[in-house]
């Protein structure tokens, strides 16, 4: 495949024609991407983006590919695996991270360095990026914090590429973070970088909540390296819960294909190993009618529909 003269500036030993996407996403789900890239910095991705938009060609920044359901025909365009990492911790606690540093490393160095506020987030999968596009959010197991905690409590400001093609720093007012929402769902703008603002916590209560965390999340949710999942499914229905109407349905275990509705949490998909983006779309739509049909509801997914399906 003959690479678009737009994209001959980028590093050629990290683009890659017709790419398999399923290793790169958490439900080891996906066809080919026409072109894939791999960005290894903050100016690498922009100019990967820039490049796209100049060449008038489809794109898309991949994380670590959680949350989202990539079509069995692929993507017809530019993948972008977002492999920016550099971070570092300042003495009074100003974190600063590319956008695809991993929530979970940096969860480590902080909460080794003495400083909380990411500790929540342990066992998470997702890039900073990915972080600040949904407003991650966890809710804590222990009586003295049982609420949601959300990554925009920590969050200082970000590094952006907007739609129109400018970098600029934009603080927490132009994200209007929300539930499982931000001005990311609504504008082609990208995370370049982002600040955030920890606080000193004890390295041993930390560490305790990590452990309580995991520990938490490993019986209420199915391990990833044995059950590929893109995480919960279904949005939120306040006072309601997805999962709960699912399971009352008597779905837990009701399988498409080799994809399959959680034993252990209604509102994850997984896949048994051979699941294809076709299955869990039928899957979608039965818990869907489901629900519906019992229960008045209408489910609405949270995660992306990626390429073409």
């Amino acid at each position: 495949m003959t690479i678009p003269a737009l994209l001959s500036n980028l590093a050629p030993a990290r683009l890659t024609a017709n790419a398999p996407l399923a290793p790169f996403t958490t439900f080891r789900i996906g066809g080919p991407a026409d072109w894939l890239y791999e960005a290894t910095s903050a100016d690498d991705l922009a100019a990967a983006i820039t490049a796209a938009r100049a060449a008038d060609l489809p794109w898309f920044v991949l994380g670590l590919g959680a949350n989202v359901l990539i079509g069995d025909r692929g993507f017809r365009g530019l993948v972008i695996r977002n492999r920016a990492a550099s971070h570092t911790l300042s003495a009074d606690g100003v974190l600063w991270s590319e956008s695809g540093a991993v929530i979970g490393d940096l969860v480590l160095d902080t909460v080794r360095a003495g400083f909380s506020g990411l500790e929540h987030y342990v066992g998470i999968p997702s890039t900073v990026g990915g972080a600040l596009w949904q407003n991650l959010h966890f809710l804590s197991p222990a009586p003295e914090r049982e609420r949601t905690m959300f990554i925009s409590e920590v969050f200082d400001s970000c590094e952006i590429l907007s739609q129109e093609g400018e970098r600029k720093t934009v603080n927490a007012e132009y994200i209007r973070f929300g539930y499982d929402d931000t001005v990311f769902h609504h504008r082609r703008d990208v995370v370049l970088s982002a600040r955030f603002q920890l606080t000193k916590g004890d390295p041993f209560r930390l560490h305790q909540i990590l452990q309580e965390n995991l520990s938490w999340r490993g019986s209420r949710h199915p391990w990833l390296q044995v059950h590929p999942s893109a995480g919960s499914i279904f949005k939120k229905i306040e006072g309601v819960g997805a999962g709960r109407l699912i399971d009352q349905c008597g779905l837990k275990g009701y399988r498409v294909g080799d994809a399959q509705i959680s034993h252990i949490h209604a509102n994850i998909m997984v896949n048994l190993g051979q699941a294809t983006a076709a299955d869990v779309r039928a899957l979608i739509a039965h818990a869907q009618t489901a629900v519906k049909d019992k229960f008045g509801y209408e489910l609405s997914p949270e995660i992306g529909f990626i390429g073409d399906f």
